[in-house]
Order: structure tokens, then C-alpha cells, then sequence
């Protein structure tokens, strides 16, 4: 146990250890965790609140930024785990709109309506 709590020391004491913790590959997730988080937090709340065209645009995010994590040399596992959770909450997100709102036919109907009513305005 003793040598197992000095191996742990050591390591967080290390030089390599401080410059990862100053660093953008560090802090800019542990900043990102408020989105997850946040989506976490709004499962309680009432799906009418819930934007579709949000949810929708962050699941796409945290999908682009999952391979951008995994990709970058040295991959970061941090920032990974992240997006991985925001896409999993995003998803559950996406499901109570859907499933607020009368299902996926009803959904794409009234979007494909509203993208009739924009042009006929824009023409």
C-alpha cells in the first residue's frame, strides 16, 4: 500500500504531470464537462423545453470532436470520455423530443413543412 501511495506521489509530482495539468490538452475538456453535464442535469426536466434543432447540432459536435480526440497524437482520452458522455446524453435528449412530440414520421413532417413555409417566404 505504502509503495503504491509513493508511486502515485511521485507520478503527480512529476514535471511531466504539472506541464499536462497546465495544459490546453487538459483543461479545455475538464471545461467541457459542463455540456454533458448539463444535459445530464435537463433529464429531469420537462421535454417541451428541449430544441431539436440544438440536440441535434450537438450530437454532431460531440461526434466530430470524438474522432478529433481519438485521432490527435497523443490521444486524448479525456476529451474522448467527454464527448462520448454528451453524445450518449444528447442522444437520450434527442429521443425525449422525438418521443415528446408525437414520434419520428411527426417530427420530419413538421420540419419538412417548415422548410416549405421559410421558402415560400424567402421566394
Amino acid at each position: 500500500m505504502a509503495s503504491w501511495a509513493s508511486n502515485l506521489a511521485q507520478k503527480v509530482g512529476s514535471k511531466e504531470f504539472r506541464s499536462y495539468l497546465m495544459s490546453t490538452h487538459f483543461w479545455g475538456p475538464v471545461a467541457n464537462w459542463g455540456i454533458p453535464l448539463s444535459a445530464i442535469a435537463d433529464f429531469s426536466s420537462s421535454p417541451e423545453k428541449i430544441s431539436g434543432k440544438m440536440t441535434t447540432a450537438l450530437t454532431f459536435y460531440s461526434l466530430l470532436f470524438m474522432r478529433f480526440s481519438w485521432m490527435v497524437r497523443p490521444r486524448n482520452y479525456l476529451l474522448f470520455a467527454c464527448h462520448a458522455t454528451n453524445e450518449a446524453a444528447q442522444l437520450v435528449q434527442l429521443y425525449r423530443f422525438v418521443d415528446y412530440n408525437g414520434g419520428l414520421a411527426k417530427v420530419l413532417k413538421g420540419s419538412v413543412q417548415q422548410l416549405k413555409d421559410n421558402s415560400a417566404k424567402t421566394a
